[in-house]
């Protein structure tokens, strides 16, 4: 699965591609890695406080906004990260956030056709 990272800085932008290589859910939190100019290897869950991702091999955690809000992510896990990869990550949050959804819309789609 396959996104695109922008960081725009002083007027210049920089792109790059990242992926989501891997993705597991155990129906209460997911795991995936990360491929962009690093691998990531991610822990992605809820609390009582909403959503949280935690980066073992970085030794680092954070509370999130929702998951496709990009902006307030981008900030909480560039804060852990660092810019390159807490914008891949966000980024993958979000591309995360559209394969649940179309996959709900999808199983909504075949239930109501099967009335």
């Amino acid at each position: 699965m396959v996104f695109e990272c922008i960081y725009k800085t002083n007027g210049r932008i920089d792109k790059w591609i990242g992926t989501i290589e891997q993705l597991k859910s155990y129906g209460g939190h997911y795991e995936m890695v990360i491929e962009s100019r690093s691998r990531i290897y991610v822990l992605l869950g809820k609390t009582m406080l909403g959503s949280f991702a935690c980066m073992p091999d970085y030794g680092a955690g954070c509370h999130l906004g929702k998951l496709n809000d990009v902006s307030w992510n981008k900030d909480e896990l560039i804060h852990i990260l660092g810019k390159i990869d807490g914008i891949t990550v966000a980024a993958a949050f979000n591309l995360l956030v559209l394969l649940i959804e179309s996959r709900f819309c999808w199983h909504l789609f075949m239930f109501i056709r099967s009335i």
